[in-house]
């Protein structure tokens, strides 16, 4: 570019360089753009420092993506935007930044989309994750590459592996016959979060009940802890009450119940044992309800008069999903087992036993003590099949025509020698009294991984007739997928068909004996990839896991992670537990993962619909990359509203936000003018750091468009200095732009190198102020507080747009309410 410079001498002052234009006068993004991506790759600017312990560190991470045929989507930018921002942001602001990027690369997406298009998943994933990368790159994101992740390499998973292996070793990983969500399209067990509406959440079929051998991860061990560190992490409330209901602890009392037959003279001398919050109602309790998977019931089916009618019962239970189960809206329903009865502690009388689907063996003991006077559920189900309804907690110690449970407190009736007493006192006596004991249980279940399926890390254990279950020795990690299989779903893991894998020599005593077949959820594998980016480098995931102890204190926990929130009760959860786990090992030092997390909203297709496949309205962003530029895409997507909302899409308002960059473009070519103010410049720097700092980024672009609109058209703070200092609060937004406008205001080093910028303390206190014409917001200024009448009149008569709504217009009022809002009449 031709620079032409003359130098004019001003009334007072030093020489000042007026800049005029020859040659480029026009913005043009698809020559800049891939010029600046190159030189920040060449330069490694992004490149997280792990020998620098002057400067303090700040993760910033982003829940990494699965490398799906599809590419890119605009919600992956709107996030990833969001992330490089803060972090650009934290490095002008002195920190030692970490912001890696990986692929979430294992899964049965892949797995389906190679049993389609018969190629195999690991040639279709790595064509999948090298267009990620291209249009990630393209984004311009300031990701440090060397840290790169994938989790179907070998050199990954292997630590997946690792980590299974430590879990059994602690009593955490266990096998077990439990009953299993099934899908029979995808030919694997799902987990319960996968399954929506009793659907597969991938293939859309109907899930049913299977019982398998499984192996488990036994994160109710931690459940406690899972709950009480919620309150030390600055997560949003809805996600951490997710979690909370997810793990569902309940104080309450374990009661057993004698089981009396009515077939036989003698008696069974069966016990149920109850879980119940509520043991002070033990006097009202008018029925049992057990599961239909209850032990007790394949123990006295002999003696069940009716056990046709209960097996039906069983079978039609065993295909619904657990949702479907638990569902409040859905009606009761259940079936009296004829040939027992319960006897209830408290009075010792007969009660029936009723089967029911809406109860799980997987929650408390899979039985539970039915009391409906104090129970809208169980009052429900006994008008529904004609039980007593007994009332034993009055708050006027009278009894009433009850019309609706009452689950409130008060004084006892109907229960012996508690008669009159206030109910929340005597729990400890109550449960004395009947032989019970005080417990606490959990709604969390232990994690199951087990997958029937190829695609995923296989789990490093072998069986033996001699040793029986043995772990893979760390030096035979790891256990590699063999890739010459049929990988097409039979109900068994494809692996069980592969002699070569299959058959093996036992670690410990050498004889003939077969590997486990089963591959590992993908859960596993994102469990503690915010780990592997630290020890990703020059050790290439090397063991020990003692090489990178010094790393993992100085990078972690993460500060920041930003992603959907969808994953509050899945990924989330499990991250935590495992980190626990591994904190408990001496592994590392701290017991949460992420320290803030900040959940973007989704994009809305533009009728407002979740933007899907099958409904074809998925935008992929390398078209608006390729006609509007990169910094166009960044700054439309945070300009949409504010990041954790949902927003529709609207491509029209693409066109503003170009416009905008072109007049930077223009602003930053100006002739420097002799009116010379920073007023407006330093409240938009107070206005934008704060935003960023709140991750309000749709409103920090709105403060920077009204600087520059106001800076062209009042021709004031033009000239270099505040030319840098507006591109400087810019460039984490639109990177490229603001390193090409930086190099042509003569600056040598990258925009990124240098300091953001700081605000004159007399802007401290100012508030932004809003100017209404009869009754509309029209426009808004920055003045102190505490302004008087006058002077917030003067400033806003001076503003610009609100110029424009008053020429030709006579003021009748102005109603000035200070620090508020200052309206107009015209």
């Amino acid at each position: 570019m031709a620079w032409m410079r003359s130098w004019v001498r001003l009334p007072s002052g030093p020489p000042k360089i007026i800049i005029k234009i020859k040659g480029m006068d026009k913005y043009n993004p698809k020559t800049i753009e891939p010029k600046w991506q190159k030189y920040w790759v060449e330069k490694k600017l992004f490149k997280a420092d792990d020998k620098d312990n002057k400067r303090p560190k700040f993760y910033c991470l982003d829940m990494f993506p699965y490398p799906s045929g599809d590419g890119l989507h605009v919600g992956h930018v709107e996030s990833y935007t969001a992330t490089d921002i803060y972090s650009k942001f934290m490095r002008m602001n002195g920190f030692n930044v970490f912001h890696p990027q990986g692929w979430d690369a294992f899964g049965l997406p892949a797995e389906n989309y190679a049993i389609k298009t018969k190629v195999h998943p690991a040639k279709t994933t790595e064509k999948a994750i090298n267009n990620f990368r291209r249009q990630i790159k393209s984004m311009g994101f300031s990701y440090d590459w060397d840290r790169e992740i994938n989790t179907s390499n070998p050199d990954y998973y292997k630590w997946t592996q690792w980590l299974f292996i430590e879990l059994y070793k602690k009593g955490l990983a266990y096998q077990k016959m439990a009953p299993v969500n099934w899908c029979e399209s995808c030919q694997t067990v799902l987990a319960r979060e996968q399954v929506v509406d009793g659907k597969c959440e991938r293939c859309k079929n109907i899930v049913v009940q299977k019982e398998l051998k499984q192996w488990f991860f036994k994160i109710t061990d931690y459940a406690e802890k899972l709950l009480t560190d919620l309150n030390d992490l600055d997560w949003p409330d809805k996600i951490k009450k997710m979690q909370e209901n997810w793990i569902g602890r309940s104080e309450g009392a374990l009661i057993k119940f004698e089981i009396r037959s009515t077939k036989f003279e003698t008696n069974s001398k069966q016990l149920i044992e109850v879980f119940t919050t509520r043991p002070d109602t033990i006097f009202g309790a008018t029925y049992l309800v057990i599961a239909p998977e209850h032990e007790i019931i394949s123990k006295l089916k002999t003696q069940f008069l009716n056990f046709k009618e209960v097996e039906k019962y069983i079978t039609n239970t065993n295909k619904k999903t657990e949702l479907e189960r638990t569902s409040l809206e859905k009606i009761k329903t259940g079936v009296e087992i004829h040939g027992i009865k319960a006897i209830n502690p408290a009075n010792k009388k007969e009660i029936p036993i009723f089967i029911a689907d809406y109860v799980l063996t997987t929650y408390g003991t899979g039985a539970i003590m039915a009391v409906p006077a104090h129970d809208e559920r169980d009052f429900e189900f006994a008008r529904k099949y004609k039980q007593k309804i007994i009332e034993v907690i009055s708050s006027n110690e009278e009894q009433s025509n009850l019309n609706s449970a009452y689950v409130g407190n008060g004084k006892f009736i109907n229960s012996a020698f508690f008669n009159g007493k206030e109910n929340l006192k005597e729990f400890d006596n109550i449960v004395k009294f009947v032989g019970g004991k005080k417990s606490i249980q959990y709604r969390l279940k232990d994690w199951l991984i087990s997958r029937q399926r190829y695609w995923g890390a296989p789990i490093p254990i072998i069986y033996c007739d001699k040793c029986s279950v043995v772990t893979v020795p760390e030096k035979d990690l790891p256990v590699e997928l063999p890739k010459d299989i049929d990988f097409r779903p039979t109900g068994e893991s494809p692996l069980e068909r592969s002699k070569k894998f299959h058959d093996v020599k036992c670690p410990i005593c050498h004889s003939p004996a077969r590997r486990e077949s089963d591959t590992m959820d993908t859960f596993v594998c994102s469990s503690w990839y915010y780990l592997a980016y630290v020890m990703q480098g020059n050790t290439n995931f090397q063991f020990p896991i003692s090489k990178y102890k010094e790393k993992f204190k100085k990078w972690l926990p993460v500060d920041l992670y930003v992603g959907g929130a969808e994953h509050a009760v899945m990924h989330l959860l499990y991250a935590r537990f495992i980190t626990k786990a591994l904190q408990d090992m001496k592994y590392l030092n701290f017991n949460e993962p992420f320290l803030e997390l900040k959940n973007q909203g989704l994009i809305l297709a533009s009728d407002g619909r979740k933007m899907s496949k099958s409904l074809g309205n998925v935008i992929n962003p390398d078209e608006a990359v390729s006609m509007h530029g990169a910094d166009t895409l960044r700054l439309f997507e945070m300009f949409l509203g504010p990041l954790e909302d949902e927003k529709p899409w609207d491509i029209k308002g693409i066109v503003g936000i170009k416009r905008f960059l072109e007049k930077v473009w223009k602003y930053c070519f100006m002739d420097d003018y002799e009116k010379v103010g920073n007023h407006d410049l330093h409240s938009t720097i107070k206005k934008v750091t704060g935003d960023i700092k709140d991750l309000n980024f749709n409103t920090a672009i709105s403060a920077m468009m009204i600087f520059i609109n106001s800076s062209i058209n009042k021709k004031t703070m033009v000239n270099k200095h505040c030319k840098e200092q507006f591109l400087k609060i810019l460039s984490p937004f639109a990177p490229h732009i603001c390193e090409e406008l930086w190099k042509e205001l003569g600056n040598n080093t990258s925009i990124f190198k240098s300091d953001w910028p700081k605000y004159a303390k007399e802007i401290e206190k100012e508030i932004i102020l809003p100017i209404q014409i009869n009754g509309k917001v029209r426009a808004r200024i920055n003045i102190d507080p505490k302004a008087k009448k006058e002077q917030a009149v003067n400033i806003a008569l001076d503003e610009t747009n609100i110029k424009k709504w008053i020429q030709n217009n006579n003021i009748k009022k102005i109603i000035y309410i200070p620090g508020k809002i200052l309206s107009i009449v015209i």
